[in-house]
């Protein structure tokens, strides 16, 4: 569980310094940081889930839709707060591995709220919410090793 906690905070090849003694000692535990990732990542899967069954509503549920669907992808992301750090968790968002991920990731959230409130283009929120989805697991995957070659590679073999 310490090595867990290392590699998650960036300290796993250096040694602890002075610095690093004061900030672990302003900081949340171990434990308040586990809950605040799983609270914040849950209400993200309820949004999504609650987004999901307020689709069939007439009228404003396509609306509802895709405001529970793109605030759970954001409380989802933002669950990993929790672990790294916030600033930890920038830097890694826009290191230039996962950069462009990034942005199309961030691009689909504005561009799913802006389509369904300020264009009312109802259409084009369901297409920014599939556009949504992708963006979001092509950036997930790629803080696993070697995992967007695996997709690639296997959407290469489907194709030919």
């Amino acid at each position: 569980m310490d090595k867990l906690k290392r590699v998650l905070n960036g300290r796993d090849a250096e040694d602890p310094g002075p610095l690093a003694e004061v900030v672990d000692a302003s900081s949340l535990s171990w434990n308040t940081r586990i809950k605040g990732f799983i609270a914040c990542f849950g209400i993200g899967v309820l949004c999504s889930i609650l987004g999901t069954g307020l689709l069939w509503i007439p009228r404003k549920g396509l609306i509802l839709f895709v405001v529970f669907y793109t605030l759970g992808n954001i409380s989802s992301i933002g669950s990993t707060i929790f672990l790294m750090g916030p600033m930890r968790q920038l830097k890694r968002m826009f290191e230039p591995t996962r950069l462009i991920a990034t942005i199309v990731m961030l691009l689909c959230f504005l561009l799913t709220l802006c389509s369904v409130f300020w264009w009312e283009k109802k259409g084009l929120a369901l297409v920014f919410c599939v556009l949504q989805f992708f963006a979001l697991a092509w950036y997930s995957i790629s803080y696993i090793p070697f995992a967007r070659d695996a997709v690639k590679k296997c959407f290469a073999a489907c194709l030919t």
